[in-house]
């Protein structure tokens, strides 16, 4: 199966937005009565034997299961049957938050995420629709269940031989969206190691360095916009808070940072697309983003999306046809490409790279990305041989070197 989600910009009436917005509050109830559920259950048994808890917490039986997400829509369908507030919305996308509120959980013990939080009045900013009925896209209208046919803005065609099996409407601060996701009835094939390879290296100085001279400053979107951020949160506070001011000074600070994103997002994409016309393999470092986002430049880091541009960059390659992969990351910028001699540290005013030991100077990022390079070949099977006899432009071997 091969799946691709397509998003399109609704244009509901006024009736349909007002049941968009009972459509969140009641999932945003939903989510927190089942999270407040398992959470009680884990509070219960959070004591010691031979001690109380310092809180007051519920007194749940010994024997009671924990509750799962299978256990939680059994009551959700019960509760529906005499809640005639929850028969307003569709089960199964009722059944859906539940099943989100499980993936919450699921990331905690293993990925080691935080405890999921429970959701204030507007957090909750979509709900999905797992099964359409047929041709739900027609006439530049969707056709969702309960609601009906809801009008959008159709800004590309899907093609006919994919069947879209399911619809997310989400609220965005520049109107309300659907994605729809199209899947089809085929298996298609990684790319497989073929053609010019290129390695890249990111950082905050230059955004990208590519192993064959190619170096792109990064801009700075979220920096240029702070000024004009600072004036309207300030704005907000001056504002009585909950009313209709208020929410309008919190609007205009929510579409400053979705055009901050917006704008990072279409540049990510731009550039990604520069980097893999006319290449068949890419390697990029495997880097520790969440260590990265929490040291001295995590502002900087966040700014610069780099986890959203290499999925973006992974995405792009997929399209074009291009081999795609990580490698290590550890001492890229503290060994030379030509001779393999680890250099040392280097001060982050440093920019460029000479080799004591071989003589060969260039760009420092760059020099890292001939190092990621390397690797990448090396994990794909390419052996010291073909490296040394210039197979791939922009790395500078000796013929005695080795792979690292």
């Amino acid at each position: 199966m091969f799946n691709l989600t397509y998003e399109f910009k609704l244009k509901p009436t006024q009736s349909q937005i007002a049941t968009f917005e009972e459509w969140l509050e009641i999932h945003r109830r939903v989510y927190n009565y089942a999270l407040a559920e398992r959470k009680d259950w884990y509070q219960s048994r959070s004591c010691r034997v031979n001690a109380c808890s310092l809180r007051s917490e519920y007194i749940i039986s010994a024997d009671a299961p924990r509750p799962t997400f299978a256990s939680q829509c059994k009551s959700l369908t019960a509760a529906r049957k005499e809640n005639e507030y929850l028969k307003r919305v569709n089960a199964q996308s009722l059944q859906q938050t539940l099943r989100r509120l499980e993936k919450a959980f699921v990331s905690m013990w293993e990925q080691n995420h935080g405890f999921p939080r429970f959701k204030k009045p507007g957090r909750m900013r979509s709900f999905c629709f797992p099964q359409l009925g047929t041709n739900p896209l027609s006439n530049r209208y969707v056709k969702l269940p309960v609601i009906g046919a809801v009008k959008l803005h159709q800004s590309r065609s899907i093609p006919d031989s994919g069947v879209i099996k399911q619809a997310r409407v989400v609220k965005r601060a520049s109107g309300w969206y659907v994605m729809l996701t199209v899947q089809w009835d085929v298996s298609v094939p990684s790319p497989m190691p073929h053609g010019e390879a290129v390695g890249i290296d990111v950082g905050l100085k230059s955004f990208v360095a590519t192993s064959n001279g190619l170096i792109v400053n990064r801009p700075k979107f979220f920096t240029d916009a702070e000024r004009k951020l600072k004036l309207l949160q300030q704005r907000v506070e001056r504002k009585h808070l909950g009313s209709n001011n208020w929410h309008k000074a919190q609007k205009k600070v929510a579409k400053l940072h979705e055009y901050v994103a917006n704008c990072r997002k279409d540049w990510h994409r731009k550039l990604s697309h520069q980097i893999c016309n006319d290449i068949g393999m890419l390697f990029v470092e495997d880097l520790n983003l969440v260590g990265l986002s929490r040291g001295m430049l995590g502002k900087h880091c966040l700014d610069a999306g780099f986890g959203q541009f290499f999925s973006i960059l992974e995405q792009t390659c997929f399209k074009h046809g291009v081999y795609f992969q990580k490698v290590d990351s550890r001492k890229t910028s503290q060994i030379c490409p030509s001779c393999h001699v680890e250099t040392g540290k280097k001060e982050l005013s440093e920019r460029t790279h000479v080799c004591s030991d071989c003589g060969y100077t260039t760009d420092r990022d760059v020099a890292a990305a001939q190092v990621v390079l390397i690797r990448g070949l090396a994990a794909v099977g390419y052996t010291v041989k073909m490296l040394a006899e210039g197979k791939f432009a922009g790395i500078p071997m000796k013929q005695e070197s080795s792979c690292l």
